[in-house]
């Protein structure tokens, strides 16, 4: 129970209404409207021009779900409100106090409503589809069970008392059952029903569904009389975020005195008032529409409407944009806006430029800026939330640009908002690593101050957050990178150590000096715009959370060197700077004693703010729920604010009134009061009271009782009764209960037999815990009895069956225990729990239905990892899945995966087939190379020959090269295809005919040899002189002419391709296609190269020869008598010294010549290798004494090349060719 009177505050943005209620709003006669943010109950008195909230109701735990006022004559004060806490709640709005409360629901709450024919009914309904009638008068409750299904919404009708309509998913109830969809809201008409049946009367109903329409229905006639369809608005305006979701929430609202229209909800936030006696486009009219920005942007959830003076009937809704919104009726004109938050509030701020115009950030992603000084609209906001995707941790206006709004956030954001535009904020492109705490405007430091003059370099914007630092940031550049100040501040001070983490920063109104608070407790003062050191406070021994320097107006002069702060100690130190300020000193001073104390908080201190209007006066928050004014002078309190309910954080004085300060909190709400109506002088001796309202009322209770002491922690909650009936029969009137013992005392000593029990106990079951909802208690009552079977026939029929019932279903019998298995695996199913249904049906030994299960469900990989557990590995059943898996991956595009199902099914030629649908080079060589190894020779041959053609296309020679080198048949159709490709390359593309002809040169290269091994008659002796021959050659020729390895073909025969079988020789190759073997421009750049190496061997030769006669010659000592004379012929003399420098310089010389040789011949081969040319002239020359393949201008061609280019070495072996 809690009391709470509102005199404390002069105006109040309240939290946020709570989304996806049927009926969390409600109003009375009275003009109040009441409705539930969080577990909270505000009351707002309503007018035609204006709204105030006026107190609030506050005792439950969790989120309240449903709120509905007693509408009869002189009961209107009176009010009832559920919560997910499971209590219904009885209030007293004049007093503001709770009255009653029950506990009949054991689920969560989820519709409300007090009758309004019946000024005694209450009705509400649970997720669990129970309906609980409560008589407010005597607290007798009656349950019912219309259905088991999440009871959405219900009503009660003003003219038949015991009709309750009731909207639950797919099922309508109002006495009989009606098939719908999922009913969102219903409501009764005022008016009774003009057609009558004898003398019974009926009433009209309106629903409104997911399905896009509103229904009316006719009590009498049993029927729908009139589907509505919503008509589709086009958007208007910009206030939607496109990245949130929403699901359509169709609301209606039958106005009091308009029985003839309904209004309902539509898409996006519009309203809509339907005449139902009209037909067409006629039918409907939007409200708002007389000019923009009237309608809500968000989906609406409630409505509910209220008389007022004049007979004007107002409409109030509530939506998902945290706005309430009035309505006049008659005008379909939106009256005012109340605006609400939904979440902390972190951080207040005036602006300097534009007076009275206050700057929210909140802990729901937007920042609200308030016209506090607007006469016709008290609240009248501005919403920004673009580019905005956390919580606005921190807020700064621009000095002197009006409408310039600095804000960070909680995930490291900076940017900035014009306050006078729609468009989004500019961003910095430098992110913090964690939550922004403070933004400040000040004048530039280096490397900003650097520039030149201009407007644009007289404030920058400084960030600091988390991880410890300041950034700095230029407000023309965002998208440049930020700097942090710590660089200046050790290049100033020649600091070589690491700065202790920065927590927060206030420049001085002057912009001389900036003061620095620091997560070890220090302050440092730095002098703009150096940066230099000037003092360091040792005086806090916790993390400073807020910094704040007095106004520079001040009537004192000496006052505004005041600097407060506030740390996690609870105390606010101020310190007086003016003599470090005023005479800077050479080396900075540490200051530990304080100019003020101000001790009287009990926890930590989360903001500052000095008095614009008053001399040395401050006000400051605390995490212990209050705000303290204080004459720093004096060192007294004057006044202290105790109206948050929860831990303020941010605090600001009014920059036109005295007397008026304006805090904010993590309760959601932003206050304004006045410091003279305070009925407290000093904070509470103790947060101890605090701590146990916060714990009891906070969503996260568990965790903070796990946080908070243990001598905070609240009394352990007595758990609740498995026993309902009973448990409600021993709370009712005294009177009964007394009555109760003297007919109990009957029983028990009236004479003769005492009746039996069992049929009362019977009853109990049955007609009590069955029909009331309470099946566990049914099911726990049969256990104990030992009716095993008859707890598990009442768990079955309700859909309750659990584990810990299956796992005594064995003690009925083995047949009762199949059965439970059986319906518990179609339970499970339906609650899509396919792995544990599975499981239970291997309990019962039923394998193959637990496959088929998971297979039904495409679990796939679950039915084969059971399969392969339980059945045999040739189990027909194991490749059908893998059939039916590979077919599903297949459709969907993984092709990969597939594969692997037919290889695991042994079936090779489909994984190939599976694999090449990719149709890319990756693909196709993948599945080549799987087709060879399975066997699939045609298979493989297709695919690798696709390839190649894909890979010559692209001019990825190599590739081709190394794909074809694992095919013996490709050859012909390789130089075929090559020698097409040559034809359409274009002639003055010299790199694409360089490729061509490389890697044609090599086919015909291991084609040329494998003719030669196929053909040569010659003796042993004569192929030794051939390979030493061709040593020096084929050495350059392994090396390549760009350093690439090239594979010569083995004795096996396989190379690029072979055209010898069975010993008889193919002609698939002509020899004739050598001539491109015989390429002079690359027999002339692998001579060269061969040349410089040789002179590169001499010349380092000739180096190390003449290192060792300089260490001999250096040698000191003995060893000079013992060195060798030059007679010995070990010494070489001065003239065979010159002579030897000067080969030296010749050789060096005739080495910078033959690179640039060797560079203008690379120009085009240097990419591509290439065959050695003379290797390739010396196997024709010995192939020509084998076979007449050999045309004899190739013999001619091939000797030339040889006379010209060849080594002594390989002149030596081809000598009787050139004889």
């Amino acid at each position: 129970m809690s009391t709470t009177h509102f005199t404390m505050h002069e105006r109040l943005l309240p939290a946020s209404p709570n989304w996806y209620s049927s009926r969390c709003s409600d109003t009375n006669d009275k003009g109040i409207l009441a409705f539930g943010a969080k577990n909270t109950i505000y009351l707002v008195d309503v007018t035609a021009s204006s709204s105030t909230v006026v107190g609030e109701l506050v005792g439950h735990r969790e989120r309240v779900s449903g709120f509905s006022f007693c509408q009869h004559a002189g009961q209107s004060h009176n009010c009832a409100s559920t919560s997910d806490d499971g209590t219904v709640k009885f209030w007293d709005t004049n007093e503001k106090v709770l009255v009653k409360e029950h506990k009949t629901h054991q689920n969560t709450i989820t519709a409300l409503h007090w009758s309004p024919g019946e000024k005694n009914l209450v009705v509400s309904g649970d997720e669990k589809g129970i309906v609980v009638c409560y008589q407010y008068n005597t607290g007798e409750s009656q349950s019912f069970f219309p259905e088991p299904r999440n009871i959405f919404c219900l009503s009660c009708s003003p003219h038949i008392w015991h009709y309750v309509a009731v909207g639950i998913v797919l099922l309508f109830y109002v006495n009989h059952f009606v098939n719908l969809l999922r009913i969102i809201k219903i409501i009764f008409s005022e008016t009774t029903n003009g057609m009558t049946e004898g003398k019974e009367k009926g009433c009209y109903l309106a629903s409104g569904s997911k399905d896009q329409t509103i229904r009316i229905w006719s009590t009498l006639k049993g029927k729908g009389v009139m589907t509505m369809k919503l008509p589709f608005l086009k958007r208007r305006g910009t206030g939607v975020d496109p990245a949130v979701k929403e699901r359509l929430w169709l609301t209606v609202h039958w106005p009091k005195g308009k029985p003839t229209q309904v209004v309902s909800s539509c898409f996006g936030g519009e309203l809509i008032l339907w005449d139902l006696t009209k037909g067409g486009k006629q039918k409907w009219s939007l409200l708002g529409a007389s000019s923009e920005g009237q309608n809500h942007s968000r989906i609406v959830f409630n409505m509910s409407s209220v008389c007022v003076q004049d007979n004007r009937e107002l409409l109030l809704s509530t939506s998902m944009d945290r706005e309430i919104k009035c309505w006049d009726l008659s005008s379909l004109d939106c009256c005012w806006t109340l605006p609400t938050l939904g979440g902390f509030v972190y951080t207040l701020t005036f602006s300097p430029v534009g007076t009275g115009c206050l700057a929210l950030g909140v802990g729901d992603g937007m920042i609200r800026v308030w016209s506090t000084l607007s006469i016709q609209n008290k609240y009248d906001t501005k919403t920004f939330w673009q580019g905005i995707k956390s919580k606005v941790t921190a807020l700064s206006w621009h000095p002197t640009k009006e409408g310039s709004l600095a804000f960070g956030t909680d995930d490291g954001k900076v940017g900035i908002y014009d306050a006078f535009s729609n468009k989004p904020p500019q961003v910095s492109s430098t992110y913090h690593r964690k939550t922004v705490y403070t933004l400040a405007w000040g004048p530039p430091v280096p490397p900003l101050s650097f520039g030149g003059a201009g407007d644009h370099l007289s404030y920058s914007l400084y960030s600091c957050a988390g991880e410890g630092l300041i950034l700095q940031h230029d407000p023309w550049k965002l998208a440049g990178e930020a700097t942090d100040i710590d660089r200046v501040i050790k290049d100033t001070n020649s600091i070589k150590h690491k700065l202790s983490p920065h927590t927060d920063l206030s420049w001085k109104p002057d912009g001389k000096v900036v003061a620095i608070g620091n997560e070890d407790g220090s302050i440092e003062v730095y002098q703009a715009p150096t940066l230099k050191l000037l003092c360091t406070i040792q005086q806090h021994h916790k993390i400073i959370n807020v910094l704040r320097w007095h106004h520079d107006h001040s009537s004192l002069p000496e006052l505004q060197y005041l600097l407060a702060s506030g740390s996690s100690n609870a105390l606010v130190y101020v310190h007086d700077l003016r003599t470090v300020i005023e005479t800077p000193p050479e080396s900075p001073v540490v200051m530990t004693e304080a100019y003020r104390s101000l001790a009287g908080h009990t926890a930590k201190i989360t903001g500052l703010a000095w008095s614009p209007h008053h001399d040395g006066r401050l006000v400051t928050v605390c995490y212990d729920g209050t705000a303290q004014v204080w004459d720093v002078q004096k060192e007294e309190g004057l006044c202290n604010y105790r109206g948050h309910r929860g831990r303020l954080l941010c605090v600001q004085w009014s920059p036109v009134d005295p007397d008026l300060v304006w805090t904010g909190a993590d309760d959601f709400t932003v206050q304004e009061w006045a410091v003279s109506k305070q009925e407290f002088t000093k904070p509470p001796k103790s947060n101890k009271t605090f701590f146990y309202f916060y714990i009891r009322l906070h969503p996260l209770q568990p965790l903070l009782r796990s946080v908070f002491p243990p001598e905070v922690s609240l009394k352990k909650r007595k758990p609740r009764s498995m026993l309902p009936l009973s448990t409600s029969m021993d709370h009712r009137p005294r009177e009964d209960l007394q009555q109760d013992c003297l007919n109990l005392a009957t029983v028990r000593h009236s004479e003769g037999e005492t009746p039996s029990l069992s049929g009362l106990y019977h009853k109990i079951i049955h007609e009590g815990h069955v029909e009331a909802g309470h099946y566990e208690s049914a099911v726990y009552l049969r256990l104990w009895k030992g009716d095993i079977a008859g707890a598990l026939q009442v768990a079955t029929e309700k859909g309750e069956l659990s584990d810990h019932l299956l796992s005594v279903a064995p003690m009925a019998g083995y047949q009762v225990w199949l059965k439970t298995v059986d319906v518990y695996v179609k339970q499970l199913c339906l609650q899509e729990q396919f792995l544990k249904a599975a499981s239970h049906l291997l309990s019962i030994n039923k394998v193959y239905e637990a496959i088929d299960l998971l297979k039904s469900h495409q679990l796939y990989r679950e039915a084969i990892a059971l399969a392969k557990a339980r059945l045999q590995p040739d189990d027909p059943v194991l490749k059908e899945l893998y059939t039916t898996w590979a077919a599903v991956l297949e459709k969907d595009g993984h092709l990969s995966t597939a594969a692997k199902c037919y290889l695991a099914m042994d079936s090779s030629f489909d994984a190939a087939k599976v694999i090449a649908k990719k149709n890319d080079p990756v693909s196709l060589k993948t599945a080549a190379s799987l087709a060879k190894i399975a066997g699939e020779s045609d298979l493989s041959y297709s695919l690798s020959l696709r390839c190649a053609k894909d890979l010559a296309s692209s001019q990825d020679w190599l590739g081709a090269q190394q794909l074809l080198s694992t095919h013996e048949s490709l050859l012909v159709s390789c130089i075929d295809s090559i020698s097409e490709h040559k034809k359409m390359v274009d002639p003055s593309d010299e790199k694409a005919l360089a490729a061509a002809r490389s890697l044609e040169a090599f086919l015909c290269y291991q084609d040329l040899y494998h003719l030669w091994w196929s053909l040569s008659t010659n003796t042993a002796g004569a192929q030794r002189d051939m390979t030493n021959g061709l040593h020096s050659a084929s050495e350059n020729h392994i090396n390549g002419l760009d350093g690439h390895v090239t594979d010569t073909p083995n004795g096996d025969g396989m190379g690029w391709c072979v055209s010898a079988q069975n010993g008889d020789v193919k002609m698939g190759v002509r020899v004739n296609a050598c001539q491109v073997l015989l390429s002079e421009p690359h027999a002339t750049c692998q001579a060269t190269q061969r040349a410089i190496a040789e002179i590169q061997q001499r010349l380092a030769s000739m180096v190390h020869q003449h290192s060792q006669t300089q260490e001999t010659k250096d040698s000191p000592g003995e060893g000079q008598a013992e060195r060798p004379t030059s007679a010995q012929g070990s010494t070489p003399t001065d003239s065979q010294e010159s002579t030897d420098a000067g080969q030296g310089y010749s050789i060096f010389f005739l080495i910078v010549s033959l690179d640039i040789t060797v560079s203008l011949l690379f120009s085009l081969f240097q990419k591509y290798p290439y065959p050695d040319v003379l290797e390739c002239c010396l196997v024709l020359l010995y192939l020509s004494k084998s076979s007449t393949l050999v045309p004899d201008h190739l013999k001619n061609e091939a000797v030339a090349l040889i006379r010209k280019y060849g080594t002594t070495s390989l002149r030596k072996a081809s000598q009787r060719f050139l004889s």
